[in-house]
């Protein structure tokens, strides 16, 4: 049996997984991505290798993604995280989708067709509108950890319309409301609806909709938000966000049959 890797070094985590040749997850793991990207990489491996119980030897292939994919020393290529996020949310829906991904710096809006090819995409990188940064900025205003955003959120029964994107301005803005005396959920549920709306405004959908990406996997009211935007229903393919990994691992098995 061959395996194959995929690692995703982000913004903010490192998300690796390993599958084997029926495109099985044989092992995956997840570290903060830290500053030195290259140790970081390399924890990576052998956490993934030992959760699996195996040689890296093994290994017949292996591409790395994402912001850091230049700072892998043991892979044999790189590619792109536009193509990755596509490849692994297409071998979960298997039809034209628009893939959404979520990451701590960035979002992305990806299209495919019916045979899994990416027709166009958009990507946000100017600010950090619409991203995981703008909510830990929120966050970090509110004096609550991140980890509590979602349930925070899901307790709202009021909206409270934040008007900015900017996360400069947004953070005044709920000074602002909190001297109102705006509850706290509902504060963050507004946050929560300018990151949806700013993905809402990025493009338009075509075909059934997709999420990926650690935001939406510790904040799945994002995905219950985004599904009133798009009025449809937003698939989550199992661990959102190792999706980028896995896809990954999946061009790293194509590459291997092709002898590439």
């Amino acid at each position: 049996m061959q395996y194959f890797c995929g690692i995703d070094i982000g913004a903010s985590a490192a998300k690796l997984v390993i599958v084997d040749e029926d495109r099985q997850i044989a092992a995956k793991t997840i570290r903060n991505s830290g500053v030195n990207y290259t140790e970081t990489a390399e924890w990576c491996l052998t956490d993934a290798l030992a959760a699996a119980g195996l040689a890296k030897e093994q290994v017949a292939g292996s591409l790395s993604t994402g912001y850091g994919r230049d700072n892998v020393s043991w892979v044999d290529g790189k590619i792109t995280e536009i193509a990755c996020h596509g490849k692994g949310a297409f071998f979960h829906l298997r039809k034209r989708i628009t893939v959404i991904d979520i990451g701590a710096q960035d979002s992305k809006v990806i299209h495919l067709d019916a045979e899994g090819r990416r027709t166009n995409f958009k990507m946000n990188r100017k600010c950090a509108a619409g991203t995981g940064a703008f909510l830990e900025e929120i966050a970090l205003r509110l004096d609550r950890p991140v980890a509590e955003l979602n349930a925070l959120a899901e307790r709202s029964t009021k909206d409270v319309a934040l008007s900015s994107f900017c996360t400069v301005f947004a953070a005044t803005e709920i000074l602002a409301k909190i001297r109102a005396g705006e509850k706290v959920e509902d504060i963050v549920k507004g946050a929560f609806r300018s990151v949806v709306k700013r993905i809402v405004e990025m493009d338009t959908l075509v075909g059934d909709l997709v999420m990926t990406g650690g935001v939406v996997a510790h904040n799945p009211y994002l995905a219950t938000l985004t599904e009133e935007a798009f009025q449809t229903r937003a698939h989550l393919p199992p661990d959102p966000q190792y999706v980028g990994a896995f896809g990954a691992a999946l061009f790293a098995m194509e590459k291997n049959e092709k002898g590439e």
